[in-house]
């Protein structure tokens, strides 16, 4: 939460992210001189976030899947601030649920359906009117991931809801085109964030093969992720909406290439083990 490396300036915005642990954190807010208001479920981390915004900045502990506090959030960030430029929904997990699906619950849905989906919809439908109140000018930003482009073994669910964030992007993105709001989202590949941690996962054994597991030869760091939040907050994507970008690394490009420890490339690598360890 405390890393932005991107140098343009946004200082007259006012930004809310909806935290999460995830990878974005509350990169915008950082480069912004307005009290942002950010919302987090847990209370070490709101006070971290506090921390790194600095005086000023509003930061509540909310639950972003229940409506009534969403409600009372965004009345008190109309209060303080009078206004919503951005909103970055950072909200996302997979809660630990790796299975076949047909070991899955129906609890097991309805909490990854919360956690994924159905909050970014409380919080966007919520944020809505203060970001037409601004007019022209606003940025809706949420966070998918590289999942929602490519298949993952026993996280079928949890796929599917992200899939359905850049879906939500998309038709969001034209409705709100008239009022000169843009919506656009982010997929990050494997990114250090407090819910995945490979620096600490993967053995050190193992670490010499992480060059040639992503084409820029290393995981996305949390300023990877603010540096293009804070540019699709910004006027430099003024005519970018209902898009995503993949940040990745190049994985996507990639497909199943990989690089050899001769410097070549191949799609059938001799895989003999898992390189996190698990």
């Amino acid at each position: 939460m405390r890393h932005l490396l991107a140098t343009i300036s946004v200082l007259s915005i006012v930004a809310l992210t909806a935290c999460g642990g995830g990878a974005a954190s509350s990169g915008v807010g950082q480069k912004t001189s307005k009290p942002n208001p950010s919302a987090e479920i847990d209370a070490a981390r709101a006070e971290a976030t506090r921390q790194a915004l600095g005086e000023g900045a509003l930061v509540r502990v909310v639950d972003v899947r229940d409506s009534a506090q969403v409600a009372r959030l965004m009345t008190e960030v109309e209060s303080l601030c009078g206004r919503l430029d951005v909103l970055v929904n950072n909200v996302g997990d997979f809660l630990g649920i790796v299975k076949p699906l047909e070991q899955y619950t129906d609890e097991d849905f309805d909490a990854l359906y919360a956690i994924n989906l159905r909050q970014m919809f409380v919080v966007t439908r919520a944020a809505l009117p203060l970001l037409k109140k601004t007019g022209a000018g606003g940025s809706i930003i949420n966070i998918s991931t590289i999942e929602a482009f490519r298949g993952i073994p026993m996280n079928i669910v949890y796929s599917a809801f992200k899939a359905g964030v850049l879906g939500f992007t998309r038709s969001l993105a034209l409705d709100l085109g008239p009022a000169g709001i843009r919506v656009n989202a982010i997929a990050p590949e494997t990114t250090e964030s407090e819910q995945v941690q490979p620096s600490a996962w993967i053995p050190e054994r193992h670490k010499e093969h992480i060059p040639r597991w992503i084409p820029l030869g290393r995981f996305g760091t949390p300023a990877d992720a603010a540096g293009c939040a804070v540019f699709l907050a910004s006027g430099l994507s003024g005519w970018v909406t209902g898009t995503t970008i993949n940040l990745d690394g190049g994985a996507l490009a990639a497909g199943g290439w990989y690089r050899t420890p001769q410097g070549g490339w191949t799609n059938v690598p001799v895989i003999t083990g898992n390189g996190m360890g698990f």
